[in-house]
């Protein structure tokens, strides 16, 4: 369904019904299109996941992970919220990452931010975000260590809007690195790598940071090396 849903209250309910059981129409077309291609599919995918990537991403509608990258359910573990953050006092994306680390055994981490962040622009607004702002201030924070950067940049607001955008994946990546769970994994197995990207609407095309994993682990061990378990 497209369009703005009608104003009068009985034509509403009408509408949402009808956007719920879309949904349900949708989900039994591509089970058995999933059936007719692969007679094993279901069957396979009960039992259990052992997928190669970890994806950090915005919760952001537009951007389907599986989608983009064209991958399988089952191929790739996800977590998404506003930004795309990697706060260590957020025990929701901490326990994502051990778990995928130590169990599911991934061998990439990415986080993936996008052009045109809502949470980002938020973050650059001297204005007052009620709940969101401890949310935010990790952005912000983001911009105060790299303000001379951003304030230099010419033009308008929309440039230094997608600079902190890929700012903002770097850091988050980072904090990923500084994790217990990726560095010992890292040490003893040799994987898993952590990757920044960023997704552009304009072209659907993901952009690669290409940030030096190695480089940047060695660069955070003296502070927050968390390799020894003793």
């Amino acid at each position: 369904m497209s369009g703005e849903p009608p104003s009068n209250p009985k034509e509403v309910r009408k509408y949402l019904q009808q956007s719920h059981d879309r949904i349900f129409e949708s989900n039994r077309k591509w089970a058995s299109e999933q059936k007719a291609k692969h007679p094993e599919f279901f069957e396979k995918l009960a039992q259990g996941q052992s997928p190669d990537y970890l994806w950090i991403g915005c919760s952001d509608s537009r951007i389907p992970a599986e989608a983009v990258t064209g991958l399988e359910p089952g191929e790739m573990f996800i977590h998404r919220n506003i930004a795309n953050l990697v706060c260590n006092t957020d025990l929701n994306v901490m326990s994502v990452v051990n778990y995928a680390v130590r169990h599911l055994q991934v061998k990439h981490i990415i986080v993936c931010g996008h052009y045109g962040c809502g949470g980002v622009k938020a973050a650059m607004t001297p204005k007052d975000m009620g709940i969101l702002n401890p949310w935010l201030r990790n952005i912000r924070d983001v911009y105060r260590l790299h303000e001379a950067e951003l304030d230099d940049i010419p033009g308008d607001n929309d440039k230094k809007y997608d600079r902190l955008v890929e700012l903002n994946v770097i850091e988050q990546a980072r904090n990923v690195i500084k994790t217990a769970a990726v560095q010992q994994s890292y040490e003893e197995k040799g994987f898993p790598v952590v990757h920044g990207w960023v997704f552009g609407f304009n072209d659907g095309l993901l952009k690669d940071l290409n940030i030096n994993f190695e480089g940047e682990l060695e660069k955070i061990k003296k502070i927050f090396d968390l390799t020894k378990t003793e």
